[in-house]
């Protein structure tokens, strides 16, 4: 018996396990682990991923599996392997891990079609199939019991390929090639027999005779200045012929990036590559923490260390934070290994993102650079993992499966024997604490490309600023910067943490703010369309002219907003060309490129944003970094907050003074006596880890302690409290004593579209079946949960605490 183990389609615990499938005859031999499959679940047909075969089940009465939905594996054996492992470490469901690993495209309806790729006679069997055709649906074959052995043999001998037809809009591209169907001999007495009018006729027989090979048809009409139509004459006649051909969707065709070569190696680099490529020549597992300030050269040191992977025929993942996935940083690969590099991120369209994955899946590239879901790239061969930025919150997933980024690089390494590569002039503080343990190498370069200083930083007390009358949003520090800078035509980088024009509005008589109806925040106020707007559920309502309480006309906005901002600089500096750059004027596709581009080619003095541009950005003319409210992060109920608002300030000050001009920054703050201020502007990164560190020791928190955070929500607040006090209560019982429970207790956001939301809090040192417990824990509120709208999250490695 074949039998074949299957994880289906159903994310919910009951099918939450491996299911027994028969093999029929037809497909053994041809299915295989990473697969995909249609089988009969209850009364309908779904989607599976076949994870192992077996001759041997417990089961008497077995269902067959329908249909393969795969020619090749989707997914290689060490990725089935880390989908298991994902599922246990964060408690997700198998199908969730998987599905995480594939394209969307991958997850959409689709039918397959079988394609000639040669003019070679195909095997027997495959030829009466094919009967002359070069393009064959797949359902024609399975209903003519095709051979999927003969298949699978001529696909690998390159004679046929598979491909997925997508029911969606996201198919393969294909673009319209003309080719002559005449010699060039004959094309030549064709054109001596046209009628003199036909002059254009005349010249595109002329060219496809010299050229003698296909060309694209967009091309031909571009280059003769012709038409469709005046090339369906000649089709018409028989002197040329028009087909299909697939093209990859470029998301970069527009962009000829210049070749450039490997950099001499500063004293400081080339001691901290040496153990890296040390690791590489021998096949071993180390993880490197590169702790390099900004503009310190970690990039060069990246790509020196990926050629030396490429040489030896080997591949390499990079990943860098979604917001500082720039053009900039993609012309860095690009430039230095062409098209070798696939690159994925969200701003691709669900079609450019298919492409980019099958040219790694076909082995057509040896590099990956992308965001996080770029390390599950299905490469085989792995020399190097590269996660730049380490400290980004990004590189964890915030729904199922809820993984890491940087532990899924690390099993990967295991697994290839390769080293990982963690870079950050701000390194988390577990990461860091790991390095000083010897748990990862530690190097360091500690000085900026071309011996640059740091610019220097000038924190600017906001208290005093409005004790000696100034109420405006700007010191007169930065004021007169901004004004030096617009003098001596240099650009200027100003930071603040929010986006919309100002942060809330409230009444000035009765203190009453305009909250959101669904969720427990207040409302933004946008100023383009006078509208409010709810950031977390979307919901939006017209700016009034009173206040909903009190009917006084003395409403007001407060807190300032990155809209807010432009609108005060085009009054106090009219002369000054804006780019403001958030989440508004960022939507539409390309237009995050288009920004950066006009700023980078001057035409514009001032570039305003929210965080996108505190990251990977490099403008040789930027003098001067201005943070408008340093301390917005400071006040969260978070405890990492000290710990981002020392790596956001770290991070933007970095953007100044990176090629030969000195830079400056001017940090406004109504804190400038907090730790994390003052150190940030001094660079001062191990004083900081070590006031930090003490910190969390005190307070029991990460590196020191772990922590695993229960999310419940309901929409009865009664139920979401009684719900949350019995986990609390079952894990205290289970738990060991020097485990500590924090809750029940209100989410810091307590209510969120129409549910409320409760937590418990779990720190602890060592607790070898804690994924256990919580597993036995929900099961208990299956029913609940499948029946009356009861959701219960679990974050094993919580980031975001919100």
């Amino acid at each position: 018996m074949n039998i074949a183990k299957v994880v289906v389609d159903v994310p919910a615990s009951q099918t939450n396990r491996l299911f027994d499938y028969l093999v029929p005859d037809h497909f053994v031999g041809t299915v295989r682990p990473g697969m995909r499959v249609i089988v009969p679940f209850g009364p309908r047909k779904i989607m599976g991923f076949v994870l192992e075969l077996t001759d041997r089940s417990d089961f008497d009465r077995l269902k067959n599996i329908s249909e393969v939905m795969d020619v090749i594996p989707v997914l290689t054996p060490e990725l089935l392997e880390l989908g298991k492992w994902i599922s246990e470490k964060t408690l997700s469901f198998y199908i969730s891990a998987y599905q995480a690993m594939l394209p969307q495209v991958l997850k959409a309806k689709y039918k397959k079609e079988l394609q000639r790729l040669t003019d070679d006679t195909l095997p027997v069997a495959l030829e009466e199939i094919f009967a002359g055709r070069d393009v064959l649906a797949y359902e024609e074959f399975v209903e003519r019991q095709g051979s999927l052995a003969a298949l699978q043999k001529a696909i690998q001998e390159g004679l046929i390929e598979a491909r997925y037809l997508v029911k969606s809009k996201e198919t393969k591209k294909t673009e319209t090639m003309i080719k002559a169907e005449k010699s060039s001999m004959e094309l030549e007495a064709a054109i001596a027999e046209l009628p003199p009018q036909a002059s254009k006729q005349k010249e595109i027989l002329s060219y496809m005779a010299e050229i003698s090979e296909p060309v694209s048809q967009k091309k031909l009409c571009s280059i003769l200045q012709t038409t469709r139509a005046t090339i369906k004459q000649l089709i018409a006649r028989g002197l040329l012929s028009d087909y299909q051909q697939e093209v990859y969707r470029n998301p970069y065709e527009d962009e000829n990036y210049q070749r450039t070569l490997p950099l001499q190696l500063t004293e400081e680099q080339a001691e901290a590559i040496a153990p890296i490529k040390n690791d590489i020549a021998a096949d071993k597992h180390d993880v490197f923490l590169l702790h390099g300030v900004t503009g310190s050269g970690k990039t060069e040191v990246y790509l020196q260390s990926i050629q030396k992977v490429i040489d030896k025929g080997q591949e390499a993942i990079v990943l860098v934070p979604e917001i500082a996935l720039t053009p900039q940083t993609v012309q860095r690969f690009k430039g230095r290994f062409g098209s070798n590099v696939a690159v994925l991120h969200s701003a691709l369209s669900a079609g450019e993102k298919f492409d980019e994955w099958r040219k790694i899946q076909r082995k057509e590239v040896q590099v990956v650079v992308g965001a996080r879901s770029a390390v599950f790239a299905p490469f085989e061969n792995l020399g190097i993992i590269i996660i730049d930025e380490e400290h980004e919150t990004s590189y964890k997933q915030e729904d199922h499966p809820r993984y890491h980024a940087r532990d899924v690089a690390i099993f990967r390494g295991k697994y290839h024997h390769c080293p990982v590569v963690l870079g950050s002039a701000t390194p988390l503080l577990e990461t860091y604490a790991r390095a000083q343990k010897g748990v990862y190498q530690l190097l360091t370069l500690n000085k900026r490309m071309n011996n640059a200083s740091m610019p220097a930083v000038d924190l600017v007390d906001m208290r005093q600023e409005l004790h000696e009358g100034n109420r405006s949003m700007f010191s007169r520090r930065l004021k007169e910067a901004i004004e030096d800078r617009l003098e001596k035509k240099e650009q200027i980088v100003l930071f603040l943490n929010r986006r919309g024009y100002s942060t809330f509005v409230m009444c000035r008589d009765c203190g009453h703010v305009v909250e959101c109806p669904h969720c427990d925040i207040a409302l933004t106020y946008h100023r383009k369309n006078e509208r409010l707007k709810c950031h977390y559920c979307s919901h939006e309502e017209p700016m009034p002219a009173q206040c909903p309480s009190c009917q006084s006309d003395t409403i007001r906005y407060f807190g300032t907003g990155t809209q807010k901002v432009e609108e005060s600089l085009t009054k106090l500096l009219p002369h000054a060309r804006i780019i403001r750059m958030d989440v508004d004027t960022t939507r539409k596709k390309g237009a995050h490129e288009k920004l950066l581009n006009q700023f980078g080619n001057g035409e514009a003095d001032i570039l305003l944003g929210t965080q996108m541009i505190a990251k990977g950005l490099d403008f040789a003319n930027v003098t001067l970094v201005g943070v408008l409210a340093a301390d917005s992060l400071l006040h969260l109920p978070d405890f990492r907050a000290a710990e981002k608002t020392f790596q956001l300030l770290t991070q933007v000050s970095g953007r100044a003074g990176r090629h030969t001009l000195p830079g400056e920054v001017v940090v406004q703050t109504y804190t400038p006596e907090h730790y994390s201020v003052e150190l940030a502007s001094q660079y001062d990164y191990p004083s900081f880890y070590q006031k930090e560190m003490e910190m969390r020791r005190v307070f029991h928190y990460p590196p020191y302690f772990f922590l695993a955070l229960i999310t419940v929500s309901h929409p009865n607040q009664a139920k979401t409290i009684e719900v949350t006090k019995k986990i609390a209560l079952l894990l205290n019982n289970q738990l060991s004593p020097q485990t500590s429970i924090l809750g029940p207790t209100p989410s810091p956001l307590a209510r969120i579209k129409d549910r409320y939301r409760y937590q418990c809090m779990i720190k602890y040192r060592n607790e070898p079946g804690l994924g256990k417990s919580i597993r036995e824990v929900l099961a208990m509120f299956e029913e609940d949960i499948r029946q009356n709208e009861l959701l219960i999250n679990v974050d094993m490695q919580p980031y975001q605490l919100m």
